[in-house]
This record gives C-alpha cells, sequence and structure tokens, in this order.
C-alpha cells in the first residue's frame, strides 16, 4: 500500500518557492509526495524534486480552499505546509476545518509502527520532543533548512484540482509594498551558512564591516538579533528569532550576541554553532560548538583577513 503525503506550498511570483525541495524531501521519506501548485509549469521542475503527484489549483486559490480539496481527493497521511508565514496562516486554517492535530515547526518528520511522528526542538535547544496525533492525518509545519535529505527525480502525474471557494474567513491583504534590495548574498532563509551580529557592533557601518565583510569572506548570508534590527543597524528581513525567521544552516556565527532565547529558538537547529563574545557567561556558549572569547572588533577582521588569505591561497594552487 502506497502512503500519499500531501504536500503545500507557499505561492510566490514567477516560479517555486526555496521551500519546495525541502518539503518534497521530508514528504518521500514516510511516502509519496503529492504537491499541490499553482502553476502548471512547475509541474515537470517538481517532479525533478521528487514530487510523485501534481495538483494543479487556479490560480489564485485560496492555500487551504486548494488544501481541503487536495485532502479530500487524496486522503493522505499527512499534510506538510511550510512553517513560514503563509505556511502557518493556511496550515492552521485547513486544520480547523478538517478537524486535525497540527503540529507546528517540526525539525524533521518519520515513521513509527503505529504512523507519522515529527521531531520538535524547543527553547533554545534545551529540549528535544517527539509529538503525534492520536488519531487521523496530522496537519505538520516543517521548520525551514531543518531537513537535508532530498527526493530522487521521478515523472509526476499531472492533473487539475477542482477547487470551490469556501467564502470562509481568511487574512486579507489589502496592500503590498515591494521593497527591492540588491545583494550578492544569499538568502537568509535558505543559506548553509550565516553570519549574525547583535547591538553590540554599535551601528550600521560597524555592522556591515564586521558582520557583512565576515559574511561575504564565507559566501554567507546575514542575520541579525531584534535589538540590532530595532536600533536601525538593519533591515528587519534579516531578524532571527520569535519574531523573525527561524533557519537551519549547516554554519552559524554569531558575532555580539549574547543568546536571548528570542533569537535561540531561530537558530538552535544549525549544524555547527560559532560564538564569538567578550562575556564568557553569555547563554549563546552553552549551545555553541565553538565559542571564541574576546573583543569583536578585534578578532572579527583578523578572522575575515585569515579567511580571505586562505581563499586566495586555495585560488592560486
Amino acid at each position: 500500500m502506497q502512503h500519499t503525503i500531501l504536500v503545500v506550498l507557499d505561492t510566490v511570483d514567477g516560479g517555486l518557492t526555496p521551500t519546495a525541495a525541502e518539503l518534497i524531501g521530508a514528504a518521500a521519506a514516510v511516502g509519496a509526495p503529492a504537491v499541490v501548485a499553482s502553476r502548471v509549469d512547475d509541474a515537470d521542475a517538481l517532479g525533478q524534486l521528487g514530487a510523485a503527484r501534481v495538483l494543479v489549483a487556479p490560480e489564485g486559490a485560496d492555500a487551504a480552499d486548494a488544501a481541503q480539496a487536495a485532502f479530500d481527493e487524496l486522503g493522505p497521511d499527512a499534510v506538510v505546509f511550510a512553517h513560514t508565514i503563509a505556511g502557518r496562516d493556511a496550515a492552521a486554517r485547513f486544520a480547523v476545518r478538517v478537524g486535525r492535530a497540527l503540529l507546528t515547526d517540526a525539525t524533521g518528520i518519520r515513521r513509527d509502527d503505529q504512523g507519522i511522528i515529527t521531531d520538535h526542538s524547543n527553547y533554545g535547544g534545551t529540549y528535544s520532543a517527539v509529538a503525534a496525533a492520536t488519531h487521523l492525518a496530522p496537519v505538520i509545519t516543517l521548520r525551514v533548512g531543518s531537513v537535508e535529505a532530498r527526493a530522487e527525480a521521478v515523472q509526476p502525474e499531472v492533473t487539475e484540482l477542482a477547487v470551490t471557494p469556501s467564502g470562509k474567513r481568511a487574512a486579507e491583504v489589502v496592500s503590498v509594498e515591494r521593497v527591492e534590495r540588491a545583494s550578492s548574498r544569499p538568502d537568509l532563509l535558505t543559506a548553509d551558512k550565516v553570519v549574525a551580529g547583535g547591538v553590540s557592533l554599535g551601528s550600521d557601518d560597524m555592522f556591515e564591516e564586521l558582520v557583512g565583510g565576515l559574511a561575504d569572506a564565507l559566501g554567507a548570508a546575514v542575520g541579525a538579533t531584534r535589538s540590532a534590527v530595532d536600533e536601525g543597524q538593519v533591515p528587519y528581513e534579516a531578524q532571527i528569532g520569535q519574531t523573525g525567521v527561524l533557519i537551519s544552516p549547516k554554519l552559524y556565527i554569531g558575532v555580539g550576541i549574547s543568546g536571548a532565547v528570542q533569537h535561540l529558538v531561530g537558530m538552535q537547529t544549525a549544524d555547527t554553532i560559532v560564538a564569538i563574545n567578550t562575556d564568557e557567561d553569555a547563554p549563546i556558549f552553552d549551545i555553541a560548538d565553538f565559542g571564541i572569547i574576546g573583543d569583536i572588533f578585534d578578532l572579527v577582521p583578523e578572522i575575515i583577513a585569515e579567511v580571505e588569505r586562505r581563499a586566495s591561497g586555495e585560488a592560486e594552487q
């Protein structure tokens, strides 16, 4: 018996969401991924990512309505959304409609002898938890960057999905103001390497010099604490934590970050955590794999110079 896992992607303009590969990879580990998409043109790309079925919803269809239509048609073992703003909203509304358990911010999806279970990392990584629905298919939101597994490419079965608008209440976007930021740096949400800074950097110029400089030397994305964002040292989209984005890079470097739990919940599942701080009692050292105690204004320029020296040496060889 083939177990179907329904994957509902965020809607983006002009192409696939960056979370598609991860969601399909996570679903493929426990069943056959069936993906709700908004564009038939994405079907081949979704097949390359491992989608066994692609259900194309009408343009502009509400995500919860589309999820319910696919759910009624397929009867999946679980329904997976990204733990993004849009994904969390659609998952919650959908779970209420179909009366299913909602398992949020999962860092892994697997099976035991009774069905689908999810792994969770809580309170800055202090506690690990396992969750499961007591009955029926759970609705799951998956933390972006937490699953490295990718599915093998397949030739997907593509069908149109008939979606009847429910007319039920949903958040309404009344206006959109696009902010264009030209940057060659990786996207924070999906980057393998992240360098983040705290408010102790003092100014936007110093933040860019140290955090931005180290990020550029490593080919990393730039992140920040809420206090650094509030002080105007860096734009809001760089904010990591409870009120920002949740990331799970392979490498996270915290520059002058003490480690308030609100920030730790956003980066605690990074594979390798490096902390640089003058305070040896800073909470971030409790979860760091490597800690450097010292003045960031002295240390970070030296680290940047060493990284650049090694990079240039490798380039010459």
